[in-house]
């Protein structure tokens, strides 16, 4: 599991305790570690992504 998924789910988690203890801030730090989370997974996407650009542009200019 990558970090972002973690955190994906660690929100969840505080996200839902915070709704069945009633406190609004856990929740809201539910929130703000999933949005965290998926931030991190469209960055490490991204990364990955340039690496392929990066090794298919070396692939062609080997040829």
């Amino acid at each position: 599991m990558n970090d972002g998924a973690m955190d994906r789910a660690k929100g969840r988690a505080k996200e839902m305790l915070g709704r069945i203890t009633g406190d609004d801030r856990k929740r809201a730090e539910g929130r703000t570690d999933r949005t965290r989370g998926g931030l991190r997974g469209a960055a490490e996407s991204a990364r990955e992504k340039a690496k392929g650009v990066r090794d298919s542009l070396r692939n062609q200019r080997d040829r």
